[in-house]
């Protein structure tokens, strides 16, 4: 009998304590109260599957109406970029990233959406959404 050579197949997989949030810079907003939505997007958004180690590559919308702050885009691409490597599954990485934008600038409202490659005839598609009280 053949041993399965992918049994002990894995690739490194870092943790969430790698997304770089310390990275992530606020800028003011001079138009408070304008009702201003700002849409960010990107096709090179990776990460990796916590269990395999394979990537998973997908588009981000980030989606929201800012109050006092801005994101600083630089940043932000910083910020994504350091989920090369991390083990997240797809409908946590959207989470995460709401979380750790919406702390950073405290908008009025809210939406990351991702948009999965396909992977095993699956397309994933996964929203968070956050609404100032």
């Amino acid at each position: 009998m053949k041993k399965d050579v992918y049994a002990d197949k894995r690739f490194d997989i870092q943790t969430e304590k790698a997304i770089d949030v310390k990275i992530l810079e606020a800028i003011p907003f001079e138009y408070a109260g304008s009702e201003t939505e700002v849409v960010y997007e990107t096709d090179e958004f990776t990460s990796v599957c916590p269990w395999s180690g394979l990537p998973d590559f997908g588009a981000i919308t980030i989606t929201y109406m800012p109050e006092k702050k801005l994101v600083e885009l630089k940043s932000l691409k910083y910020y994504l970029t350091s989920y090369r490597n991390v083990g997240i599954l797809q409908e946590h990485a959207v989470n995460r990233i709401l979380k750790d934008l919406v702390k950073l600038i405290q908008p009025q409202y809210m939406t990351v959406a991702a948009e999965y490659k396909e992977r095993g005839g699956i397309w994933t598609r996964a929203t968070a959404n956050y609404e100032k009280e």
